[in-house]
């Protein structure tokens, strides 16, 4: 292959701990569902907040095992089985259930990015093309970065979640291009990391924490501990392949 094909063309994003802080991000979206199902349906809250909604999750999985990678799907069936298990009819649950989901997915979307991050995504967005690659359920028009990229890819698309092949795969089959000549970004060793250089893609990993990992069969080819440093750190990689 010449050196002109070895140039990376596509880069690939996970969204999660990588763009935002999920965890901060999650815990605000659940607060916001719990009060709006304090004043809709108190009784279901009480049962959403004890031991019997890891039950009915269990249940829920066991049930739908061809949509255990969609999160959006499984949220609002849990949420549908704790409100009917409150006493509601099924067809109010259902309403019930998608409006909770509803102020949940607001917040869920309401995310605040790391320093660097949008400013990254910009310089990206010129220089490659840009694809998100996430196991969550994050929507990038709602969460304001739609316009940066040129395809958005998630578990509930593929059927799988990182660290499978199948999720690295759909990045390059939608690109069109050859796996050497992606690379992707992402903050976990084994979703991130070790999955994309098992499908033959380049890897950055985003060490914010600086953490120090023991184990050397996830190593990426370059390390950032900020996202103000990635745009020149893959520039200089671009120049030593």
């Amino acid at each position: 292959m010449s050196t002109l094909n070895k140039k990376i063309k596509v880069v690939s994003l996970d969204l999660d701990n990588t763009l935002w802080d999920v965890e901060a991000t999650i815990i605000v979206a659940e607060k916001n569902m719990c009060l709006w199902m304090q004043d809709k349906v108190p009784r279901a809250l009480a049962i959403y907040k004890s031991d019997a909604t890891a039950d009915i999750r269990s249940r829920v999985v066991a049930d739908n095992p061809t949509q255990i990678h969609d999160l959006t799907f499984l949220r609002k069936e849990v949420l549908f089985q704790v409100i009917k298990a409150s006493g509601v009819a099924s067809a109010q649950a259902r309403i019930f259930a998608k409006d909770a989901f509803a102020v949940f997915f607001k917040g869920r979307n309401n995310v605040v990015f790391f320093p660097g991050a949008l400013e990254m995504l910009e310089l990206l967005s010129h220089r490659y093309t840009v694809f998100s690659l996430t196991n969550g359920n994050a929507d990038v028009e709602q969460v304001g970065i739609a316009n940066f990229l040129d395809g958005a890819v998630s578990s509930a698309d593929v059927g799988a979640s990182k660290p499978s092949r199948e999720m690295f795969e759909a990045v390059i089959k939608k690109a069109g291009v050859n796996a050497d000549q992606c690379i992707h970004v992402g903050d976990h060793l084994t979703d991130d990391i070790e999955g994309a250089n098992n499908a033959g893609m380049h890897t950055i990993w985003v060490n914010m924490t600086k953490y120090t990992s023991a184990n050397n069969d996830s190593k990426a080819n370059i390390e950032v501990t900020s996202l103000t440093a990635l745009p020149k750190a893959l520039e200089a990689y671009q120049l030593s392949l």
